[in-house]
């Protein structure tokens, strides 16, 4: 009798650890999931506002230049405009990539983390 509780007791410990990692794992992979699709929606709400705001910016340049008669004046505008809008989009491009990779690391690093101290829990 006290061989068959003592082995029941290993195997429930056993599974009770088993259950546990796969827990922690579920949870792990359910963040990494959201936290992505967070950052991609942000991404491309980004994106989305940048391409409204060139729009918008070519209506105007458009306008401009039928409202005004002198051509030069006009001419100057629209390339400095341009060149500036094209460098905000840029910027903001690279920044964004670079919050998605830090992010992305930084996720990797604590599921990492978290892996190694379930692994050490249960070795214990």
């Amino acid at each position: 009798m006290m061989t068959m509780t003592t082995t029941r007791r290993r195997t429930t410990t056993i599974t009770m650890k088993m259950m546990m990692m796969m827990m922690t794992l579920m949870m792990m992979i359910t963040t990494m999931t959201t936290i992505t699709m967070l950052l991609v929606i942000v991404t491309i709400m980004l994106l989305l506002l940048l391409m409204t705001m060139l729009l918008l910016m070519m209506r105007w340049r458009r306008r401009s230049r039928t409202r005004t008669t002198t051509t030069t004046k006009t001419t100057t505008t629209t390339t400095t405009t341009t060149t500036t809008t094209t460098t905000m989009m840029m910027m903001m491009m690279m920044m964004t990539m670079m919050m998605m990779t830090m992010m992305m690391m930084m996720m990797m690093m604590m599921m990492m983390m978290m892996i190694m101290m379930m692994m050490m829990i249960m070795m214990r």
